[in-house]
Protein backbone atom coordinates (compact mmCIF):
# COMPACT_ATOMS: atom_id res chain seq x y z
CA UNK A 1 0.00 0.00 0.00
CA UNK A 2 1.26 3.42 -0.87
CA UNK A 3 1.64 6.02 1.80
CA UNK A 4 -0.34 8.20 0.19
CA UNK A 5 -3.35 5.90 -0.06
CA UNK A 6 -5.55 6.20 3.50
CA UNK A 7 -5.20 4.15 6.49
CA UNK A 8 -7.54 1.50 6.31
CA UNK A 9 -10.22 2.28 9.32
CA UNK A 10 -13.76 1.56 10.15
CA UNK A 11 -15.64 2.65 7.51
CA UNK A 12 -19.11 4.70 7.64
CA UNK A 13 -22.13 3.16 5.74
CA UNK A 14 -22.58 3.82 2.36
CA UNK A 15 -25.21 6.30 1.73
CA UNK A 16 -27.75 6.69 -0.65
CA UNK A 17 -27.41 8.78 -3.80
CA UNK A 18 -29.98 10.75 -5.14
CA UNK A 19 -30.75 10.32 -9.01
CA UNK A 20 -28.74 12.89 -10.37
CA UNK A 21 -29.83 15.98 -11.62
CA UNK A 22 -28.86 18.18 -14.40
CA UNK A 23 -28.21 21.91 -13.55
CA UNK A 24 -26.68 25.15 -14.94
CA UNK A 25 -24.27 28.03 -14.26
CA UNK A 26 -23.30 31.36 -16.43
CA UNK A 27 -19.50 32.18 -17.08
CA UNK A 28 -18.67 35.60 -16.22
CA UNK A 29 -19.23 36.35 -19.61
CA UNK A 30 -22.29 35.20 -20.03
CA UNK A 31 -22.47 31.46 -21.27
CA UNK A 32 -24.80 28.47 -19.99
CA UNK A 33 -22.43 25.41 -18.76
CA UNK A 34 -24.42 22.43 -18.27
CA UNK A 35 -23.50 19.77 -15.38
CA UNK A 36 -24.82 16.49 -13.46
CA UNK A 37 -24.93 16.88 -9.93
CA UNK A 38 -25.06 13.58 -7.55
CA UNK A 39 -25.84 14.42 -4.13
CA UNK A 40 -25.85 11.72 -1.05
CA UNK A 41 -29.42 10.94 0.10
CA UNK A 42 -29.28 12.41 3.57
CA UNK A 43 -28.09 15.11 5.89
CA UNK A 44 -25.72 16.87 4.77
CA UNK A 45 -23.79 19.24 4.27
CA UNK A 46 -20.71 17.54 2.23
CA UNK A 47 -17.77 19.05 0.38
CA UNK A 48 -18.30 19.28 -3.16
CA UNK A 49 -15.85 16.91 -6.29
CA UNK A 50 -15.83 19.07 -9.26
CA UNK A 51 -14.84 17.12 -12.29
CA UNK A 52 -14.46 19.40 -15.38
CA UNK A 53 -14.68 17.57 -19.03
CA UNK A 54 -13.92 17.87 -22.57
CA UNK A 55 -14.76 14.75 -23.57
CA UNK A 56 -18.37 14.90 -22.59
CA UNK A 57 -20.04 14.43 -18.90
CA UNK A 58 -21.87 11.37 -19.89
CA UNK A 59 -19.31 9.49 -19.52
CA UNK A 60 -18.10 11.02 -16.13
CA UNK A 61 -14.67 9.73 -17.30
CA UNK A 62 -15.17 6.21 -15.62
CA UNK A 63 -12.35 5.36 -18.37
CA UNK A 64 -10.19 6.53 -15.77
CA UNK A 65 -12.37 6.53 -12.30
CA UNK A 66 -15.40 5.13 -10.69
CA UNK A 67 -18.54 6.27 -11.53
CA UNK A 68 -19.32 9.90 -9.64
CA UNK A 69 -22.25 7.56 -7.40
CA UNK A 70 -19.31 5.87 -5.84
CA UNK A 71 -18.13 9.19 -4.36
CA UNK A 72 -21.67 10.43 -3.42
CA UNK A 73 -22.07 7.26 -1.82
CA UNK A 74 -19.16 8.40 0.43
CA UNK A 75 -20.34 11.48 1.54
CA UNK A 76 -19.47 13.87 -1.22
CA UNK A 77 -21.68 16.44 -3.67
CA UNK A 78 -20.33 15.54 -7.33
CA UNK A 79 -20.41 18.09 -9.83
CA UNK A 80 -19.60 16.31 -13.97
CA UNK A 81 -19.47 19.51 -15.91
CA UNK A 82 -19.02 20.07 -19.50
CA UNK A 83 -17.01 22.61 -20.33
CA UNK A 84 -17.17 25.42 -22.88
CA UNK A 85 -18.47 24.35 -26.37
CA UNK A 86 -18.10 20.34 -25.02
CA UNK A 87 -21.32 18.06 -24.63
CA UNK A 88 -24.79 20.21 -23.73
CA UNK A 89 -22.69 23.59 -22.85
CA UNK A 90 -22.67 26.94 -24.51
CA UNK A 91 -19.57 28.50 -26.31
CA UNK A 92 -16.93 27.56 -28.89
CA UNK A 93 -14.46 24.65 -27.39
CA UNK A 94 -10.45 25.89 -28.06
CA UNK A 95 -8.44 24.14 -25.73
CA UNK A 96 -7.17 25.51 -22.45
CA UNK A 97 -8.25 29.16 -23.24
CA UNK A 98 -11.18 29.40 -20.91
CA UNK A 99 -10.58 27.19 -18.58
CA UNK A 100 -8.66 29.40 -16.07
CA UNK A 101 -12.13 31.56 -15.98
CA UNK A 102 -14.54 29.37 -16.20
CA UNK A 103 -12.88 27.15 -13.71
CA UNK A 104 -12.69 29.59 -11.25
CA UNK A 105 -16.26 30.58 -11.72
CA UNK A 106 -17.46 26.66 -11.79
CA UNK A 107 -15.55 26.55 -8.39
CA UNK A 108 -17.21 28.88 -6.63
CA UNK A 109 -21.03 28.02 -8.34
CA UNK A 110 -20.33 24.62 -6.96
CA UNK A 111 -19.47 25.77 -3.74
CA UNK A 112 -23.21 27.41 -3.28
CA UNK A 113 -24.92 24.76 -4.46
CA UNK A 114 -27.57 22.56 -2.08
CA UNK A 115 -26.11 20.37 0.31
CA UNK A 116 -22.24 21.37 0.09
CA UNK A 117 -20.52 22.53 2.91
CA UNK A 118 -18.81 25.87 1.10
CA UNK A 119 -15.65 23.88 0.21
CA UNK A 120 -14.51 22.00 -2.75
CA UNK A 121 -12.19 19.48 -4.33
CA UNK A 122 -11.01 19.17 -8.22
CA UNK A 123 -10.50 15.61 -10.07
CA UNK A 124 -8.93 14.45 -13.28
CA UNK A 125 -6.95 13.23 -15.79
CA UNK A 126 -5.45 14.54 -18.92
CA UNK A 127 -7.32 17.83 -19.90
CA UNK A 128 -9.60 17.52 -17.35
CA UNK A 129 -5.86 17.75 -15.35
CA UNK A 130 -5.24 20.41 -16.82
CA UNK A 131 -8.28 22.58 -15.83
CA UNK A 132 -7.78 21.66 -12.43
CA UNK A 133 -4.03 23.60 -12.66
CA UNK A 134 -5.81 26.29 -14.65
CA UNK A 135 -8.69 27.05 -12.29
CA UNK A 136 -5.96 26.96 -9.29
CA UNK A 137 -4.36 29.95 -11.16
CA UNK A 138 -7.25 31.80 -10.43
CA UNK A 139 -6.88 31.18 -6.31
CA UNK A 140 -10.48 30.46 -5.75
CA UNK A 141 -11.57 30.69 -2.29
CA UNK A 142 -13.95 27.87 -1.91
CA UNK A 143 -10.94 25.46 -3.52
CA UNK A 144 -8.87 23.18 -0.75
CA UNK A 145 -7.32 20.01 -2.65
CA UNK A 146 -6.97 18.54 -6.49
CA UNK A 147 -5.68 15.68 -8.07
CA UNK A 148 -4.86 16.21 -11.32
CA UNK A 149 -3.47 12.77 -13.21
CA UNK A 150 -1.54 12.52 -16.36
CA UNK A 151 -1.79 16.07 -16.88
CA UNK A 152 1.12 17.74 -17.52
CA UNK A 153 2.33 21.54 -17.09
CA UNK A 154 2.87 23.60 -20.28
CA UNK A 155 1.07 22.88 -23.36
CA UNK A 156 3.71 23.23 -26.03
CA UNK A 157 6.19 21.07 -24.48
CA UNK A 158 3.89 18.51 -22.81
CA UNK A 159 1.29 18.29 -25.53
CA UNK A 160 1.99 20.07 -28.61
CA UNK A 161 6.05 18.97 -29.11
CA UNK A 162 8.73 17.18 -27.65
CA UNK A 163 12.50 18.33 -28.21
CA UNK A 164 11.38 20.63 -31.35
CA UNK A 165 9.60 17.86 -32.64
CA UNK A 166 5.72 17.62 -33.40
CA UNK A 167 3.80 15.22 -31.00
CA UNK A 168 2.16 13.51 -34.40
CA UNK A 169 0.66 10.53 -33.50
CA UNK A 170 -0.65 11.99 -30.17
CA UNK A 171 -1.54 15.43 -31.68
CA UNK A 172 -3.67 14.24 -34.32
CA UNK A 173 -5.48 11.57 -32.71
CA UNK A 174 -6.53 14.05 -29.47
CA UNK A 175 -7.25 16.64 -32.70
CA UNK A 176 -9.69 14.20 -34.70
CA UNK A 177 -11.44 13.37 -31.25
CA UNK A 178 -12.23 17.48 -30.11
CA UNK A 179 -12.88 17.91 -34.56
CA UNK A 180 -15.83 14.97 -33.80
CA UNK A 181 -17.18 15.93 -30.74
CA UNK A 182 -17.56 19.76 -32.75
CA UNK A 183 -18.95 18.00 -35.70
CA UNK A 184 -21.44 16.10 -34.01
CA UNK A 185 -22.92 19.24 -31.87
CA UNK A 186 -23.18 20.62 -35.23
CA UNK A 187 -24.71 17.97 -36.48
CA UNK A 188 -22.36 17.49 -39.49
CA UNK A 189 -22.98 14.02 -40.46
CA UNK A 190 -20.67 13.82 -43.15
CA UNK A 191 -17.91 15.46 -41.20
CA UNK A 192 -18.29 13.13 -38.18
CA UNK A 193 -18.27 9.69 -39.80
CA UNK A 194 -15.20 11.14 -41.63
CA UNK A 195 -13.40 11.85 -38.69
CA UNK A 196 -14.69 8.55 -36.72
CA UNK A 197 -13.07 6.58 -39.56
CA UNK A 198 -9.96 8.47 -39.46
CA UNK A 199 -10.09 7.99 -35.33
CA UNK A 200 -10.09 4.25 -36.10
CA UNK A 201 -6.93 4.13 -38.65
CA UNK A 202 -4.80 7.38 -38.29
CA UNK A 203 -4.53 8.60 -41.99
CA UNK A 204 -0.64 8.74 -41.12
CA UNK A 205 0.30 7.78 -45.11
CA UNK A 206 -1.82 10.66 -46.45
CA UNK A 207 0.35 12.92 -49.27
CA UNK A 208 0.98 15.44 -46.45
CA UNK A 209 1.03 13.06 -43.09
CA UNK A 210 1.35 15.68 -40.81
CA UNK A 211 -2.06 17.40 -42.59
CA UNK A 212 -3.67 14.98 -43.81
CA UNK A 213 -6.72 15.77 -45.95
CA UNK A 214 -9.14 14.93 -43.62
CA UNK A 215 -8.09 17.15 -41.16
CA UNK A 216 -7.45 20.33 -43.35
CA UNK A 217 -10.88 19.63 -44.81
CA UNK A 218 -12.38 19.82 -41.39
CA UNK A 219 -10.03 22.09 -40.39
CA UNK A 220 -12.38 24.53 -38.85
CA UNK A 221 -13.80 22.12 -36.01
CA UNK A 222 -10.61 21.99 -34.39
CA UNK A 223 -7.36 23.63 -32.83
CA UNK A 224 -4.91 21.21 -35.17
CA UNK A 225 -3.66 23.63 -37.90
CA UNK A 226 -2.85 26.32 -34.92
CA UNK A 227 -1.07 24.01 -32.85
CA UNK A 228 0.97 22.54 -36.16
CA UNK A 229 2.03 26.29 -37.20
CA UNK A 230 1.68 28.40 -34.07
CA UNK A 231 5.70 29.09 -33.28
CA UNK A 232 7.08 28.30 -29.84
CA UNK A 233 7.71 28.51 -27.08
CA UNK A 234 6.49 31.48 -25.13
CA UNK A 235 3.96 33.83 -26.76
CA UNK A 236 0.43 32.64 -27.27
CA UNK A 237 1.33 29.23 -25.77
CA UNK A 238 1.92 30.90 -22.20
CA UNK A 239 -1.64 31.72 -22.04
CA UNK A 240 -3.11 28.75 -22.30
CA UNK A 241 -0.34 26.92 -19.55
CA UNK A 242 -0.65 26.10 -16.31
CA UNK A 243 3.05 26.78 -15.72
CA UNK A 244 2.46 30.64 -16.83
CA UNK A 245 -1.03 30.86 -14.48
CA UNK A 246 1.04 29.04 -11.54
CA UNK A 247 4.32 30.71 -11.62
CA UNK A 248 3.94 32.13 -8.23
CA UNK A 249 3.06 28.45 -6.82
CA UNK A 250 0.00 26.89 -5.70
CA UNK A 251 -1.05 28.72 -2.23
CA UNK A 252 -2.42 26.96 0.31
CA UNK A 253 -4.03 24.40 -1.93
CA UNK A 254 -3.29 20.39 -0.88
CA UNK A 255 -2.12 19.07 -4.63
CA UNK A 256 -1.25 15.05 -5.31
CA UNK A 257 -0.18 14.74 -8.83
CA UNK A 258 -0.43 11.61 -10.66
CA UNK A 259 1.64 10.59 -12.97
CA UNK A 260 2.65 7.74 -15.66
CA UNK A 261 6.04 6.71 -16.64
CA UNK A 262 4.41 5.73 -19.64
CA UNK A 263 2.19 8.68 -20.69
CA UNK A 264 3.62 11.42 -22.45
CA UNK A 265 3.16 13.70 -20.18
CA UNK A 266 5.46 12.89 -17.52
CA UNK A 267 8.62 15.37 -17.67
CA UNK A 268 5.49 18.10 -17.66
CA UNK A 269 4.33 16.60 -14.33
CA UNK A 270 7.54 16.57 -12.96
CA UNK A 271 8.46 19.62 -13.45
CA UNK A 272 4.45 21.08 -11.93
CA UNK A 273 5.80 19.44 -8.81
CA UNK A 274 9.03 21.45 -8.38
CA UNK A 275 7.22 24.85 -9.50
CA UNK A 276 3.93 23.88 -6.93
CA UNK A 277 6.25 22.69 -4.46
CA UNK A 278 7.21 26.65 -3.57
CA UNK A 279 3.48 27.10 -2.13
CA UNK A 280 1.73 26.81 1.80
CA UNK A 281 0.11 23.90 0.58
CA UNK A 282 0.88 20.02 1.00
CA UNK A 283 2.24 19.10 -2.45
CA UNK A 284 2.37 15.30 -3.15
CA UNK A 285 3.80 13.59 -6.38
CA UNK A 286 3.04 9.56 -6.98
CA UNK A 287 4.51 8.39 -10.02
CA UNK A 288 3.72 5.00 -11.32
CA UNK A 289 3.56 2.70 -14.48
CA UNK A 290 0.28 4.02 -16.50
CA UNK A 291 0.01 5.35 -19.36
CA UNK A 292 -1.76 8.01 -20.32
CA UNK A 293 -5.35 6.00 -20.13
CA UNK A 294 -4.44 5.42 -16.63
CA UNK A 295 -4.02 1.16 -17.50
CA UNK A 296 -1.08 -0.59 -15.34
CA UNK A 297 1.21 -2.04 -17.50
CA UNK A 298 3.09 -4.75 -16.06
CA UNK A 299 6.25 -6.13 -17.93
CA UNK A 300 8.69 -6.53 -14.85
CA UNK A 301 10.47 -9.43 -12.77
CA UNK A 302 8.01 -10.13 -10.48
CA UNK A 303 4.53 -11.02 -10.15
CA UNK A 304 2.33 -8.13 -9.07
CA UNK A 305 0.37 -8.24 -5.57
CA UNK A 306 -3.40 -6.04 -5.82
CA UNK A 307 -1.56 -4.09 -3.01
CA UNK A 308 1.84 -3.09 -5.26
CA UNK A 309 -0.79 -0.18 -7.24
CA UNK A 310 -3.75 1.52 -5.63
CA UNK A 311 -6.21 2.23 -7.46
CA UNK A 312 -6.87 6.77 -8.66
CA UNK A 313 -9.89 6.35 -6.83
CA UNK A 314 -8.10 5.17 -3.55
CA UNK A 315 -5.63 7.79 -3.58
CA UNK A 316 -8.03 10.44 -4.47
CA UNK A 317 -10.45 9.78 -2.19
CA UNK A 318 -7.95 9.44 0.82
CA UNK A 319 -6.74 12.86 -0.27
CA UNK A 320 -10.19 14.62 -0.30
CA UNK A 321 -10.97 13.03 2.98
CA UNK A 322 -7.80 14.32 4.44
CA UNK A 323 -8.21 17.97 3.24
CA UNK A 324 -11.56 18.62 2.63
CA UNK A 325 -13.09 16.41 5.92
CA UNK A 326 -10.22 16.62 8.11
CA UNK A 327 -9.63 13.21 8.87
CA UNK A 328 -6.45 12.24 10.26
CA UNK A 329 -6.17 9.09 7.90
CA UNK A 330 -2.27 9.29 6.66
CA UNK A 331 -2.68 10.35 3.18
CA UNK A 332 -0.41 13.13 3.49
CA UNK A 333 2.33 11.13 5.93
CA UNK A 334 5.82 10.25 4.00
CA UNK A 335 7.79 11.70 2.12
CA UNK A 336 7.26 14.52 -0.96
CA UNK A 337 7.77 12.43 -4.08
CA UNK A 338 6.84 8.32 -4.51
CA UNK A 339 8.07 6.22 -7.32
CA UNK A 340 7.25 2.86 -8.42
CA UNK A 341 10.00 0.51 -9.49
CA UNK A 342 9.22 -1.05 -12.78
CA UNK A 343 11.76 -4.10 -12.74
CA UNK A 344 11.82 -4.74 -8.80
CA UNK A 345 7.85 -3.61 -8.44
CA UNK A 346 8.27 -1.79 -5.44
CA UNK A 347 7.89 1.78 -4.10
CA UNK A 348 10.89 4.06 -3.42
CA UNK A 349 10.22 7.19 -1.50
CA UNK A 350 12.62 10.37 -2.62
CA UNK A 351 12.77 13.73 -0.88
CA UNK A 352 13.31 15.11 -4.50
CA UNK A 353 14.55 13.35 -8.00
CA UNK A 354 17.96 13.49 -7.98
CA UNK A 355 20.19 15.13 -10.82
CA UNK A 356 21.85 12.95 -14.33
CA UNK A 357 24.85 13.29 -13.19
CA UNK A 358 26.73 10.28 -13.05
CA UNK A 359 28.32 9.41 -16.42
CA UNK A 360 28.93 6.62 -18.81
CA UNK A 361 30.52 7.39 -21.98
CA UNK A 362 29.32 5.81 -25.46
CA UNK A 363 32.72 3.67 -26.60
CA UNK A 364 32.49 1.79 -30.20
CA UNK A 365 34.54 0.55 -33.08
CA UNK A 366 32.44 2.20 -35.58
CA UNK A 367 30.70 -0.80 -35.72
CA UNK A 368 27.43 0.10 -33.09
CA UNK A 369 24.52 -0.17 -35.65
CA UNK A 370 25.92 -3.47 -36.99
CA UNK A 371 27.43 -5.42 -33.26
CA UNK A 372 26.16 -2.83 -30.90
CA UNK A 373 28.81 -0.40 -29.21
CA UNK A 374 30.01 0.38 -25.37
CA UNK A 375 28.43 2.14 -22.54
CA UNK A 376 31.91 2.21 -20.19
CA UNK A 377 32.68 4.62 -17.09
CA UNK A 378 35.49 6.17 -18.55
CA UNK A 379 35.80 7.95 -21.42
CA UNK A 380 36.92 6.72 -24.31
CA UNK A 381 41.36 8.24 -25.22
CA UNK A 382 40.91 7.42 -29.01
CA UNK A 383 38.44 9.28 -31.38
CA UNK A 384 35.37 6.88 -33.03
CA UNK A 385 32.87 7.61 -35.22
CA UNK A 386 29.74 6.15 -35.84
CA UNK A 387 27.67 6.55 -39.32
CA UNK A 388 24.15 5.71 -39.08
CA UNK A 389 21.80 5.72 -42.20
CA UNK A 390 18.16 7.16 -41.82
CA UNK A 391 15.95 5.99 -45.07
CA UNK A 392 12.07 7.70 -44.63
CA UNK A 393 10.96 4.98 -46.77
CA UNK A 394 11.65 3.05 -43.64
CA UNK A 395 11.77 5.37 -40.10
CA UNK A 396 12.31 3.54 -37.30
CA UNK A 397 9.02 2.80 -35.76
CA UNK A 398 7.42 3.91 -32.27
CA UNK A 399 7.86 0.72 -29.83
CA UNK A 400 7.58 1.20 -25.92
CA UNK A 401 8.13 3.67 -23.71
CA UNK A 402 5.77 7.02 -23.64
CA UNK A 403 5.66 7.81 -27.09
CA UNK A 404 1.69 7.15 -28.34
CA UNK A 405 0.73 5.26 -30.18
CA UNK A 406 2.30 1.68 -29.09
CA UNK A 407 3.56 3.35 -25.39
CA UNK A 408 4.39 0.43 -22.84
CA UNK A 409 6.90 -1.84 -21.90
CA UNK A 410 6.98 -3.15 -25.36
CA UNK A 411 10.34 -5.61 -25.97
CA UNK A 412 12.60 -3.48 -28.43
CA UNK A 413 15.00 -6.37 -28.93
CA UNK A 414 13.86 -6.53 -32.46
CA UNK A 415 13.97 -2.45 -33.49
CA UNK A 416 17.55 -2.80 -31.36
CA UNK A 417 19.22 -4.86 -34.15
CA UNK A 418 17.57 -2.91 -37.26
CA UNK A 419 20.58 -1.38 -39.33
CA UNK A 420 20.28 2.35 -39.00
CA UNK A 421 19.84 1.80 -35.12
CA UNK A 422 22.65 2.23 -32.83
CA UNK A 423 23.25 0.69 -29.60
CA UNK A 424 25.55 0.86 -27.10
CA UNK A 425 25.29 -1.80 -24.07
CA UNK A 426 27.08 -1.87 -20.20
CA UNK A 427 29.04 -4.90 -19.75
CA UNK A 428 26.41 -7.39 -17.68
CA UNK A 429 25.71 -6.15 -14.09
CA UNK A 430 27.76 -8.44 -11.54
CA UNK A 431 25.05 -6.58 -8.69
CA UNK A 432 21.49 -4.64 -8.89
CA UNK A 433 21.56 -1.00 -10.01
CA UNK A 434 18.94 1.36 -9.16
CA UNK A 435 18.17 4.33 -11.08
CA UNK A 436 15.95 6.89 -9.58
CA UNK A 437 15.52 10.31 -11.11
CA UNK A 438 16.73 12.37 -13.82
CA UNK A 439 18.50 11.10 -17.00
CA UNK A 440 20.38 12.90 -20.04
CA UNK A 441 22.40 12.52 -23.03
CA UNK A 442 24.95 14.52 -24.32
CA UNK A 443 25.85 13.52 -27.54
CA UNK A 444 28.72 15.17 -30.74
CA UNK A 445 26.25 14.67 -33.99
CA UNK A 446 26.36 15.84 -37.20
CA UNK A 447 24.50 15.47 -40.66
CA UNK A 448 24.51 15.74 -44.00
CA UNK A 449 21.16 17.72 -44.03
CA UNK A 450 20.09 21.31 -42.47
CA UNK A 451 17.68 19.04 -40.57
CA UNK A 452 17.60 15.70 -38.84
CA UNK A 453 16.21 14.08 -35.39
CA UNK A 454 18.12 12.29 -32.62
CA UNK A 455 15.67 9.28 -31.21
CA UNK A 456 17.32 7.97 -27.64
CA UNK A 457 15.89 5.37 -25.76
CA UNK A 458 17.43 4.04 -22.32
CA UNK A 459 16.76 0.08 -22.02
CA UNK A 460 17.29 -2.92 -19.44
CA UNK A 461 18.50 -5.30 -20.96
CA UNK A 462 16.89 -8.39 -18.98
CA UNK A 463 18.62 -11.85 -18.50
CA UNK A 464 15.65 -13.67 -20.59
CA UNK A 465 16.69 -11.36 -23.74
CA UNK A 466 13.55 -9.14 -23.18
CA UNK A 467 14.74 -5.04 -24.00
CA UNK A 468 12.58 -3.08 -21.82
CA UNK A 469 12.39 1.20 -22.43
CA UNK A 470 13.34 2.59 -19.23
CA UNK A 471 13.48 6.66 -20.43
CA UNK A 472 13.68 8.11 -23.72
CA UNK A 473 14.07 11.30 -25.20
CA UNK A 474 13.99 12.80 -29.07
CA UNK A 475 15.31 16.46 -30.38
CA UNK A 476 14.87 17.83 -33.52
CA UNK A 477 17.53 20.31 -34.86
CA UNK A 478 16.43 22.69 -37.48
CA UNK A 479 18.55 24.55 -39.97
CA UNK A 480 21.86 26.41 -37.79
CA UNK A 481 20.75 24.69 -34.70
CA UNK A 482 23.01 22.80 -34.17
CA UNK A 483 25.17 22.30 -30.56
CA UNK A 484 28.55 20.91 -29.76
CA UNK A 485 27.79 18.48 -28.48
CA UNK A 486 24.43 18.75 -28.59
CA UNK A 487 21.61 17.99 -25.45
CA UNK A 488 19.02 15.01 -25.67
CA UNK A 489 16.75 15.13 -22.51
CA UNK A 490 15.59 12.02 -21.47
CA UNK A 491 12.59 11.40 -19.43
CA UNK A 492 12.88 10.58 -15.10
CA UNK A 493 12.87 7.13 -14.18
CA UNK A 494 13.09 4.44 -11.50
CA UNK A 495 14.27 1.02 -12.30
CA UNK A 496 16.61 -1.62 -10.14
CA UNK A 497 17.73 -4.02 -12.88
CA UNK A 498 18.83 -7.31 -11.86
CA UNK A 499 22.54 -8.82 -11.69
CA UNK A 500 22.63 -10.39 -15.19
CA UNK A 501 21.18 -7.70 -16.83
CA UNK A 502 22.76 -4.64 -18.69
CA UNK A 503 22.31 -1.22 -19.45
CA UNK A 504 21.48 -0.01 -23.34
CA UNK A 505 21.20 3.40 -24.76
CA UNK A 506 19.86 3.18 -28.40
CA UNK A 507 19.98 5.83 -30.60
CA UNK A 508 18.16 6.49 -34.20
CA UNK A 509 17.31 9.08 -36.61
CA UNK A 510 13.26 8.91 -36.52
CA UNK A 511 10.66 7.18 -34.00
CA UNK A 512 7.67 7.34 -36.57
CA UNK A 513 4.51 8.03 -35.58
CA UNK A 514 5.14 9.45 -32.87
CA UNK A 515 7.01 12.07 -34.27
CA UNK A 516 6.62 13.36 -38.46
CA UNK A 517 9.62 11.85 -40.22
CA UNK A 518 11.86 14.65 -40.85
CA UNK A 519 12.65 15.43 -44.55
CA UNK A 520 16.28 16.92 -43.59
CA UNK A 521 14.78 20.43 -45.75
CA UNK A 522 13.95 22.35 -42.87
CA UNK A 523 10.43 22.13 -43.91
CA UNK A 524 7.68 22.44 -41.33
CA UNK A 525 5.59 19.24 -41.16
CA UNK A 526 2.43 20.57 -42.29
CA UNK A 527 4.50 21.68 -45.42
CA UNK A 528 6.02 18.07 -46.34
CA UNK A 529 4.84 15.85 -48.22
CA UNK A 530 5.81 12.54 -48.62
CA UNK A 531 7.91 12.59 -51.90
CA UNK A 532 9.70 15.29 -50.21
CA UNK A 533 12.20 13.50 -47.77
CA UNK A 534 15.32 12.08 -48.39
CA UNK A 535 17.64 9.97 -46.54
CA UNK A 536 19.56 11.32 -44.02
CA UNK A 537 23.48 9.75 -42.73
CA UNK A 538 24.11 10.66 -38.90
CA UNK A 539 27.54 10.66 -37.77
CA UNK A 540 28.23 9.90 -33.89
CA UNK A 541 31.53 11.11 -32.13
CA UNK A 542 32.40 9.92 -29.00
CA UNK A 543 36.12 9.68 -26.99
CA UNK A 544 38.72 12.12 -27.77
CA UNK A 545 38.10 15.97 -28.00
CA UNK A 546 34.03 14.97 -28.54
CA UNK A 547 33.24 12.75 -25.73
CA UNK A 548 29.49 11.45 -26.59
CA UNK A 549 27.93 10.13 -22.49
CA UNK A 550 24.77 9.13 -20.71
CA UNK A 551 24.12 11.12 -17.52
CA UNK A 552 22.49 8.64 -15.01
CA UNK A 553 20.84 10.00 -11.52
CA UNK A 554 22.11 7.35 -9.01
CA UNK A 555 24.18 4.24 -8.70
CA UNK A 556 22.98 1.83 -5.95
Amino acid sequence: MTHMAPVILEQPPLLAVRPPETVSMRTRDGLRLDADLYRPDGVGPWPVLLLRLACGRRTAMTSHYAHPRWYAARGYVVVVQDVRGRGTSEGRFRPFEAEREDGADAVAWAASLPGSNGTVGMYGSGYAGMAQLLALGERPAALRAVVPALAGWDVFTDWATEGGAFRLADAMGWALHCAAESARRLEDGAAYRALLEAIRSLPLDDEIPSRPRVLREYARHCHYDDWLTTPGPGGSWDELSPRHALSGGGGEVSILQIGGWYDPRLTGTVAAHEALSAGDGTVRLLVGPWDRRGVALHAGLDSVKPSDLPSFDALQLGWFDRFLKGEMNGADRGGPIRLFDVLERRWRDLPALPPAALPLHLSSDGLATRRGGVLREGAPDEAFLDVLVHDPRDPVPTVGGHAVPDAGQRDRAAIDARPDVAVYDTPQLAAPLTLSGQASLEIWVEADAPSFDVSAVLSAVLPDGRVLPLSQGHARVEPGGEQRPMPVALRALCATLPAGSALRLGLAGSCFPAYPVNPGTGAEPGETRLVDAQPITLLIHGGGARPSRLLLPARG
